[in-house]
């Protein structure tokens, strides 16, 4: 079995199963792990149960400690890493941006899309509506936990939530950052350097360094990094081997993207590639995945 790093007290294990289609679900405690900084497509809805976890969110140090609850936004750059010498233990929700959005519109007349307005928030009893929804997906009770889903997310867009602000008007900073990505998405295999990157666009490196941190919250590089992860994530669901993933995305080797993916989504690209196999409702109780956490960074 795929398990867990007894040693260092740290475990994760990932799923997603038809109960709740497009949401995926985790329970996890870490003592000694960083995260990088990283996105998701999806919200995030994580209910600390355990200790303190810190993380970088626009430019702040959020804390979040038992009882509270880390809210991120699809796409928005976060860090993550324990505030204890104890570490942290949570349940989380990752629902995708139309789930949220369909309960939003019902439970508030929102029309659009939906966001967080808060990243931290202090809710015991959402705390424990998010790991009552595992234990719903875990019993096969699909019923208790599409409504416990919804509950969870509608309490916490009454109290935390609203529409997603508008985007500014681009500037030339903005648009020099946008065209930036769409080279680095063009050559992700095969990315220019800095200098050759700043060139290409008639600007300083400096200058673009700057642009494209106020525009993506992080520098290029690190930008490049998640994009891979990104996108190694999307060719392991459709069954591409981590080996071929890594070279498709651009990593040098199984291992590099190994290091990369474990850093930002927190398992390694086999365990998570065994967790997007989704069982059959009628095929006997859930499955679900303890994942190898592989060394600690």
């Amino acid at each position: 079995m795929a398990g867990m790093t007894e040693s260092s007290g740290e475990s994760a294990r990932l799923w997603v199963a038809p109960e709740l289609p497009g949401v995926d679900l985790l329970r996890a405690r870490y003592v000694r792990r960083v995260f990088i900084p990283h996105t998701h497509p999806t919200f995030v809805i994580a209910g600390i149960t355990e200790g303190v976890e810190v993380f970088r969110h626009r430019g702040s140090l959020e804390r979040a400690g038992a009882g509270g609850l880390a809210l991120i936004n699809p796409d928005v750059p976060h860090t993550g890493r324990a505030g204890v010498p104890e570490g942290w233990a949570y349940g989380a929700l990752y629902p995708a941006a139309d789930v949220v959005d369909a309960v939003a519109a019902e439970v508030i007349g929102l029309r659009g899309s939906a966001w967080f307005a808060e990243p931290v928030v202090h809710d015991p009893v959402a705390v424990r509506l998010v790991g009552q929804v595992l234990a719903a997906v875990e019993e096969r009770q699909a019923l208790a936990a599409d409504s416990l889903l919804r509950i969870a997310v509608a309490r916490l867009l009454r109290t935390a939530g609203g529409a997603r602000p508008q985007h500014v008007v681009r500037d030339a900073g903005a648009r020099l950052a946008a065209r930036a990505r769409e080279e680095l998405l063009a050559r992700m295999t095969d990315p220019p350097t800095l200098d050759e990157l700043a060139r290409a666009l008639d600007t300083g490196p400096f200058a673009l360094l700057r642009a494209f941190r106020t525009r993506y919250g992080m520098p290029p590089h690190a930008w490049l990094t998640d994009a891979r992860v990104r996108r190694a994530r999307e060719l392991l669901d459709v069954g591409v081997r981590p080996a071929e993933a890594a070279v498709a995305v651009g990593f040098t080797d199984q291992s590099h993207l190994h290091r990369h993916f474990h850093r930002s989504v927190g398992v390694t690209p086999g365990a998570y590639q065994r967790a997007r196999r989704v069982r059959q409702p009628s095929h006997g109780r859930a499955r679900t995945y303890k994942n190898d956490l592989g060394p600690t960074a």
